[in-house]
């Protein structure tokens, strides 16, 4: 039997403007949020089963339960807590960028239902480190008076388009820019280089570009943070399989608190939607179910390359909790959701949780 929220989709959101949409909903969760704090109190109930809470070590931090809200869905960092107070054990925010930046143009958010796939060329539309960074000390000062614990809090940041990706010095200085002022607010930092929708980012995937990368990210984090803020890379799933060998050999070489795996595909093979809906969504990253399974053989890859020494997030294709146990079984020690969160609403985090058994 479908859910409430499940025949909302399908029946009303899904004939609306996707970025539209994400918005309101956005909107109506932040509102949401007293609400959404007292049903958790100390766990949230479903269908008359309280849902285990067992917290997680992770890249030196403790979390509440394994899963998390991957970048994408809070790029300003404006609703941190009220999605947290939805389950989410951990909520990534950005792609936050160096300097501010409005992304592609419009419309550049679809949705492609027959295979509960959402695809996007937003482009790393934000607010900037800066505002950002003020937007997350305000949120702190809170925090120090008691008011709202939250989940961890990842930090994703990017290259800002107009710095060419071929100049490398450049491209380590806007890193570096961000690092600064986010480092001191975030529980832990993310380096994405895996977008396919920023041009030339990938190319930031291969070692030689991505070490000077994540050595100045990693020293500037030190410099301005009084702790270590645990640094992971985030890479694509499109990536040939010696290409990932080599990003966990290097995770391995320098100490690399943790990799996610996967970021959004290029590819659209195996879907069922016709040809006419794939071709009017257009370019960008394709997130949902048709990832599943590469994005589980990259991080079982990823596993076994690295070994146990570097903490693997999973994303990609989770929609339900035997998903989630998936990753899990494949190495991963938390998991993250997206798309199976827009289109099975504000309860599915419970229910994968429930199915996780954390």
């Amino acid at each position: 039997m479908s859910s409430p929220y499940r025949l909302l989709f399908d029946k009303v959101l899904v004939r609306s403007d996707a970025e539209r949409a994400h918005q309101v909903a956005f909107r109506a969760i932040r509102s949401a949020r007293p609400v959404l704090a007292s049903r958790l109190g100390t766990g949230v109930r479903e269908a008359g089963r309280r849902i285990p809470r067992e917290p997680v070590v992770a890249f030196g931090l403790t979390f509440p339960n394994r899963l998390g809200l991957a970048a994408g869905f809070d790029k300003n960092a404006v609703g941190i807590d009220a999605l947290g107070a939805l389950g989410f054990g951990h909520v990534e925010v950005g792609t936050v960028t160096g300097r501010p930046q409005p992304g592609n143009p419009k419309p550049r958010l679809f949705r492609l239902p027959d295979d509960r796939v959402v695809i996007n060329r937003m482009g790393f539309n934000n607010d900037g480190a800066e505002v950002v960074a003020r937007r997350l000390e305000e949120r702190a000062k809170l925090r120090v008076h008691g008011i709202g614990n939250g989940p961890v809090l990842g930090v994703n940041i990017g290259k800002t388009k107009v710095v060419p990706d071929d100049d490398l010095a450049a491209v380590v200085a806007d890193y570096e820019f961000s690092a600064r002022h986010l480092a001191p607010h975030a529980d832990y930092l993310v380096v994405n280089v895996s977008s396919p929708n920023t041009p030339g980012l990938r190319n930031l995937q291969a070692v030689e570009k991505l070490e000077p990368i994540l050595t100045a990210v990693r020293r500037t984090a030190d410099q301005v943070s009084p702790r270590r803020v645990p640094l992971l890379v985030k890479i694509a799933p499109d990536l040939a399989d010696d290409d990932i060998d080599a990003v966990a050999d290097l995770a391995t070489a320098i100490e690399l608190d943790g990799m996610i795996a996967t970021n959004t595909t290029i590819s659209r093979e195996g879907l069922r939607s016709s040809p006419a809906a794939i071709e009017a969504a257009g370019a960008g990253g394709l997130s949902g179910a048709p990832l599943r399974d590469r994005s589980l053989a990259v991080l079982a890859r990823l596993r076994a390359r690295a070994g146990a020494g570097v903490d693997l997030v999973g994303v990609g294709g989770v929609t339900s909790p035997e998903d989630a146990a998936a990753r899990v079984a494949a190495g991963a020690v938390l998991v993250q959701g997206y798309t199976g969160f827009i289109y099975e609403g504000p309860l599915w985090p419970t229910r994968i949780l429930a199915g996780l058994g954390s």
